[in-house]
């Protein structure tokens, strides 16, 4: 008797508007979250200290307030476990609903905490458990907007799609440092103390509530939808995808390390470097960073256009190995302190950078299955970030050693940019993984 099986679902066939309207919406998305975490590094320096922690003394305050900045990258790996597990669980959209909610709010409740002047040590707690909060939040963040985006999206065009989302991240500077301009500029230092800081943060509610449309309003991706119908769906895709995929989670974590550690290479410690050991202006450094940032919303769309041609892979690939090739040489020009070659480093050193970041969500895309995809990117993203984390401060206690050489934060950049290439280039030599269904 002949046994007969219903045929497979058809696979998805996305057209190119809604896909394009679902990548730019993701995009948006991400600025806003981004843009949230971010105004907290801006003005920490300027409130956290002195009206959170106070009492323990100048050099006391000033850790703890870089401390809560660290904070939020030491639990991302958390957050993209428990939010990477919901998202091949429960689904891509619902989960980013819980991170750009989760955000949100604690941002904005930052606005509204009681200084130490106010109720002692409470808000300090309570300003701690915030950052906590938003650091799992953004753990969970990124794997699921590019997923997002790619799900909905046909495998021609899916490495375009997969950059898309990567604007946010400039995009989230950019509104951060022009929120922390115009209120320096128009708030005196005293008002600014007082209740001025708090404006930045309240912004996040409103933006919330356009995250969280932008995102209601898109549909499940057809990807998963699928992995639902065929009962694809794994108990704890966690130890299924170290399980099944360990090489490939080792290589997009170091894939991901020039895009992510480059930025806080770059955007942290060579602003620091340049105004205390070269003598830039905070405002020339500044300006140099803004043009880098503006430049990534050209470059970084353009760069996933290409990859739609030669593979996200091997655009990944060459924007290290360009890195690696003129780590050496920007750093030895910078040394020379003008504004020109300020410019000229800020902008070199951020496109080829940039070429390694704009198709890191594609390279990633292809390396894992479907139906533990969301957790994988997450984890090896939030693992990079957190490494990253530590990256101006490795670079700071090479330059104390060296007497501050002009080749000091050229090595970290070769390291980083070596670790990306050979990343690359495993996983260039991967087959695709397929998605069933």
């Amino acid at each position: 008797m002949p046994v007969t099986t219903a045929p497979p679902a058809p696979a998805p066939q996305p057209t190119a508007s809604p896909a394009r309207r679902v990548a730019w919406a993701s995009m948006v998305g991400t600025s806003l979250e981004s843009f949230d975490f971010y105004v907290f590094a801006y003005f920490a320096a300027f409130f956290v200290g002195p009206l959170f922690f106070d009492p323990l003394g100048d050099v006391g305050k000033t850790f703890a307030a870089f401390s809560t900045i660290a904070l939020a990258f030491v639990v991302r790996p958390i957050g993209a476990a428990i939010f990477g597990h919901m998202g091949d669980r429960l689904g891509r959209r619902a989960t980013l609903l819980w991170t750009v909610g989760i955000m949100g709010v604690a941002t904005g409740l930052i606005g509204v905490l009681p200084t130490y002047d106010q109720a002692g040590w409470i808000g300090a707690v309570l300003l701690i458990v915030l950052r906590i909060a938003q650091g799992l939040s953004l753990g969970g963040e990124w794997g699921g907007s590019i997923l997002l985006a790619t799900e909905h999206s046909g495998p021609v065009k899916r490495a375009f799609y997969a950059a898309i989302p990567q604007l946010g991240s400039p995009v989230g500077s950019i509104l951060s440092a022009t929120v922390f301009i115009v209120m320096t500029v128009v708030l005196p230092a005293e008002e600014l103390a007082a209740w001025g800081w708090r404006i930045p943060f309240l912004l996040a509610f409103p933006l919330l509530l356009v995250s969280l449309y932008l995102r209601w309003s898109i549909d499940e991706t057809p990807v998963f939808e699928h992995v639902v119908a065929e009962g694809r769906r794994d108990r704890i895709p966690f130890v299924t995808m170290f399980a099944q995929r360990p090489a490939a989670v080792a290589i997009a974590i170091g894939a991901a390390l020039l895009g992510i550690g480059s930025y806080s290479l770059m955007n942290t410690y060579t602003i620091n470097y340049g105004a205390e050991q070269l003598g830039f202006s905070f405002q020339s450094l500044l300006i140099a960073t803004t043009i880098g940032a503006l430049l990534q919303l050209v470059t970084i769309p353009l760069f996933g256009r290409w990859a739609t041609r030669i593979g996200s892979a091997k655009v990944v690939a060459w924007g290290a190995l360009g890195t690696l090739l003129i780590a050496f040489p920007m750093y030895w020009l910078l040394q020379f302190a003008t504004f020109p070659i300020l410019i000229a480093t800020m902008i070199i050193g951020g496109i080829l950078p940039t070429m390694s970041w704009a198709a890191l969500g594609g390279l990633m895309n292809d390396l894992f299955p479907d139906h533990f995809r969301y957790s994988a990117l997450s984890i090896a993203y939030a693992i990079a970030a957190t490494v990253s984390g530590f990256v101006p401060l490795v670079t700071f206690e090479l330059g104390t050693s060296t007497d501050f050489a002009w080749w000091h934060p050229g090595v970290v950049l070769v390291v980083l940019s070596a670790i990306t290439l050979v990343s690359a280039w495993a996983a260039a030599r991967r087959r695709p993984e397929p998605e069933e269904g």
